[in-house]
């Protein structure tokens, strides 16, 4: 057998001021055919994957281009044609092939590309035939419109927030495509829209409950392939925007759109129920500076580059000064301006400076004080699970009794390796304030006893009843109560 692989990733806040071009996907990750390193990014995993079952089952493995960005707003236009263009001409050099594996983000959008990935699977289906298997990988956290649908055989989506487990979804993707591609399975794909939008942390209930649920379903019946929500992405104004369903089962069609409607309609009965209890940073911070259980963390939530915000914020920053907190760190603030200027400086050196809150309203006011340069790292990078995110060259500068960790590569604070990169011994703080909605806290619970989720400022549009849309659904909660128009016990489902 011959399998092409690739990876087109990024995850676009059409609301976010700051453009992706090629060199933003360079500074996050770029590897052209066979240089992806063994370690997988986030989306790139069914390269890395893909290996070790090329291996194993001895079929020809053709790499093709990986490409991640850390999320931002719209994805230039040239970019994009430019890196779709380069998969398609090395997957039409590859011809001809049995299967086409890739690993996608799901929310890009560019330039003159409402659905970027719809435009590329449409043309790869209409590269190898309908006969040749199309298959990908997404993130949660995206649009599933009918184009995608209709071009692909079946999609896998990590079942986790955080995305912990997108090296075994990875799996998933593989034995289910050379199963397929061996005369063992016979996947269909179903899809349930929940006509909602919300957000699904699976830290807590009732999400874990109801992930747990799907793999226990996968796990108890052998027709059930996969099982995977597609969260939606409330910060991508898109037509397709929204939480859906799909259920890609063996052959079974009925019992697959069953399913998927059975479980959507199920996660719309607890609409509203999924956040975590946000309070606002004055509360944050009190509560922080009243607690015994050091480290807390603050989760800067909202202002997370993972959604697609600069991660500029000052908000909490100037909160904790007003309350006056010391042994503090701040990790991180984008500001590659500051960066350089501390940098030419030297550790050590005291200056004074301007950070922050130079991107968007609703981010705060720039903070002005003198700094002392307490480190610098040209070549700054956390873990994330299996994978390695950059987010230097990076400086730590203090100011007040708070270290405060500023950036040039955007990326949200996945892990204490943050901290410890930057000279800061994270268990040595009394606080500890970070950038991200729920990735950090499968790493940051392990060393924190209590964390604040605090909803400080506005740089993320994270009410969709109230977001000025001009293209998502006007229909779907909690744009309108209930969207499908039948009470729960109507329906019969929970």
């Amino acid at each position: 057998m011959r399998i092409f692989t690739a990876a087109l990733a990024t995850e676009s806040n059409t609301f976010s001021p700051i453009c992706i071009d090629r060199s933003a996907f360079i500074a996050s990750f770029y590897a052209p055919p066979g240089a992806h390193p063994d370690t997988p990014t986030l989306c790139t995993a069914p390269i890395t994957v893909g290996r070790a079952f090329a291996r194993e089952r001895n079929f020809e493995l053709i790499e093709g281009s990986a490409a991640w960005a850390d999320p931002a707003g719209l994805v230039n236009r040239q970019t994009y044609e430019g890196l779709r263009d380069e998969i398609l001409n090395q997957l039409r050099a590859a011809l001809p092939v049995d299967a086409v594996v890739l690993g996608l983000h799901g929310a890009m959008v560019a330039a003159g590309y409402q659905d970027p990935e719809g435009d590329l699977l449409t043309r790869i289906r209409d590269m190898v035939g309908p006969d040749v298997l199309v298959c990908a990988e997404l993130d949660p956290h995206s649009h599933l419109t009918a184009k995608r649908v209709a071009a692909a055989d079946f999609f896998v989506a990590f079942k986790e927030f955080p995305h912990t487990d997108f090296v075994e979804r990875a799996g998933d993707l593989w034995r289910i495509a050379l199963d397929t591609l061996e005369g063992r399975v016979k996947p269909v794909m179903s899809v349930f829209d929940c006509r909602m939008i919300d957000v699904f942390p699976t830290s807590r209930d009732p999400m874990r409950g109801f992930v747990d649920r799907l793999i226990s379903l996968e796990k108890a019946d052998p027709e059930i392939l996969s099982l995977s929500v597609i969260h939606g992405f409330m910060a991508g104004d898109v037509p397709e925007m929204g939480t859906k369903v799909i259920a890609v089962t063996d052959g079974n069609r009925e019992k697959g759109e069953r399913l998927a409607r059975e479980l959507g309609m199920a996660l719309f009965e607890k609409r509203g129920t999924f956040r975590m209890p946000e309070i606002d940073e004055r509360q944050a911070v009190r509560q922080a500076m009243q607690s015994k259980n050091h480290p807390v963390v603050i989760a800067d939530m909202w202002d997370n580059p993972g959604g697609g915000t600069a991660g500029d914020a000052t908000v909490v920053l100037a909160e904790l000064l007003r309350q006056g907190a010391t042994n503090t760190a701040v990790g991180t603030i984008w500001d590659p301006v500051a960066v350089s200027i501390a940098m030419a400086a030297g550790e050590g050196a005291e200056i004074p400076l301007r950070i922050g809150a130079k991107s968007a309203p609703g981010t705060g006011a720039p903070i002005d004080g003198t700094m002392r340069v307490e480190r610098i790292n040209p070549h700054a990078e956390m873990r994330f699970g299996d994978s390695i995110v950059p987010f230097g060259p990076a400086v730590t500068v203090r100011l007040e009794g708070i270290d405060i960790i500023l950036n040039t590569v955007r990326a949200q604070s996945y892990d204490p390796s943050l901290f410890t990169a930057m000279g800061i011994g994270p268990l040595e703080k009394d606080i500890l304030v970070i950038k991200s909605t729920n990735h950090f806290h499968a790493a940051f619970s392990r060393i924190s006893k209590e964390i604040i989720y605090c909803a400080a400022g506005t740089p993320y549009p994270n009410n969709p009843a109230l977001t000025a849309y001009k293209y998502a659904p006007r229909d779907i909660w909690p744009m309108v109560d209930d969207p499908h128009g039948l009470d729960v016990a109507e329906r019969g489902v929970g």
